[in-house]
């Protein structure tokens, strides 16, 4: 304890005890013929070390939105969880002489005794960086994981502080069924996007709509259109990374990231249209309206994919579990540009999703505004738009935002859960514009403009 200062153990358990073993090689490096050796064992209820500050710790949920909604679900678990449990809130400090040892050629062996672990828990070797964040943090560079069924073996090339943190990670039991299903997903996706794509396409082409409506469904054909090139960028991607030449990896992750982020565009300018549905359905007529839409949602993914590009962003991105044995390989974001991970991808969606949060919202109080204005034909036309306008909320937003509560094995249900959904969504978009737009008699369709302008025009007309 601290007030008693460091003792020896009279009795052990030899049970729970760990083993430290270090390589000639140290003793070799040394200068002078004796050297003091010390170990340190350190209890982290009892001293207020090792804490690591807010900046460095992950958050809570991991944001799996890599490179699609298919791959996208598995953690990048090479990773240090920061906020992972330490063993027993041990840390063991091991110095030799009065000098930093560090790349030895032979590592330092430390065995940690813990028994069979929860299942769910994954070991991890780590030591402590001071030079981590701001006041420093786990890192398990140099160092090997060696997981056993009584213990853990770490090893590792420098002295220093160590411990083994217990992460909630996916394993390779996990992870394997998932990518099965995942392919598996992406390709019935591609094939229900193909089929929605034709069906906008004559429904342009084969009916007189009015211009706002053709509008309409130029905006779900390009979205659609995202969403296809999006399951077949991950299935090119699945197919051609491992052994692709580091060229060819960085063109196939940029343009996997180039349709991540056409998909998000695209989500958010139907959340801009359906706000401009509700504030101004009898607004001015905007020039080349969807020529414009069409420039930002294909234009503006380039700039961010040319400067990602320009800093080396892309290449090999390999997923392995924590004893270094690879799962999968893609071509994406490497490991050492995450941060343009987190920005692009995670930052981007959450704003978009915030947003169509917000215009969500106001779809449902203007709807309930609707109903309160009469009875009858007018109020289930105002719950139409609710109903539809919760629908098209599902589709651009809730689905991905299932990524947000993905964090470790113990949520392999919402991994597989954000898979199939996602991969439905064409389904999902298809069976939406049958009911909405396909003509059965000869009254107006029953779209979500038309819908809204009748009420809008109706309630104007009263007042």
């Amino acid at each position: 304890s601290p007030p008693q200062g460091p003792r020896l153990l009279e009795v052990t358990d030899k049970r729970k005890t760990g083993k430290i073993q270090l390589p000639r090689e140290i003793f070799q490096s040394l200068s002078s013929l004796a050297a003091r050796l010390v170990v340190t064992v350190l209890n982290l209820r009892h001293f207020g070390m090792f804490k690591v500050s807010a900046g460095t710790a992950r958050p809570p949920s991991s944001c799996h939105l890599l490179p699609a909604w298919c791959s996208g679900s598995i953690a990048p678990i090479q990773e240090v969880n920061q906020t992972g449990q330490v063993l027993n809130d041990t840390v063991v400090g091991i110095t030799v002489g009065e000098t930093g040892i560090s790349g030895l050629q032979h590592p330092v062996k430390l065995s940690f005794a813990h028994g069979q672990l929860p299942q769910g828990l994954t070991p991890q070797c780590v030591f402590w960086d001071a030079t981590k964040g701001l006041v420093g943090g786990w890192s398990s560079s140099g160092c090997a994981t060696q997981p056993g069924d009584e213990g853990t073996v770490c090893s590792c090339d420098h002295l220093t502080f160590f411990t083994l943190l217990l992460n909630p990670a996916l394993d390779e039991a996990t992870a394997q069924p998932l990518l099965a299903v995942a392919t598996a997903s992406c390709g019935v996706a591609a094939a229900f996007s193909i089929l929605t794509i034709a069906f906008c396409l004559f429904l342009r082409c084969g009916f007189r709509f009015e211009e706002s409506l053709r509008i309409n469904l130029g905006l779900h054909l390009n979205l659609v259109s995202s969403i296809f090139l999006l399951n077949l960028a991950f299935l090119l991607n699945s197919r051609l990374a491992a052994g692709s030449q580091p060229g060819t990896c960085k063109a196939l992750g940029g343009f996997t990231h180039y349709c991540l982020l056409c998909c998000f565009t695209w989500m958010a300018l139907e959340g801009c249209h359906l706000y401009l549905l509700f504030v101004k359905v009898l607004g001015t007529y905007i020039h080349r309206y969807l020529a414009k839409l069409c420039l930002v949602g294909w234009g503006f993914p380039v700039l961010v994919v040319g400067v990602a590009g320009l800093i080396g962003s892309y290449g090999e991105y390999s997923i392995q579990t924590l004893d270094q044995q690879p799962i999968a390989h893609l071509c994406w974001i490497t490991s050492k540009h995450l941060l343009v991970h987190y920005i692009t991808n995670c930052g981007y969606f959450g704003l978009i999703f915030l947003f169509n949060v917000a215009v969500f919202a106001v779809v449902i109080h203007k709807s309930c505004c609707l109903q309160g204005t009469g009875a009858g034909q007018r109020g289930l036309r105002a719950w139409k738009v609710a109903l539809v306008a919760v629908g098209l909320f599902c589709l651009l937003g809730a689905t991905w935002a299932l990524a947000f509560l993905t964090y470790g094995t113990s949520s392999a249900p919402v991994l597989y859960l954000f898979t199939v959904l996602n991969s439905l969504q064409g389904i999902f978009i298809l069976i939406w514009l049958v009911v909405l737009y396909y003509p059965k008699t000869k009254e107006t369709t029953g779209s979500l403009s038309n819908i809204i302008r009748h009420d809008k025009a109706t309630t104007v007309s009263q007042d």
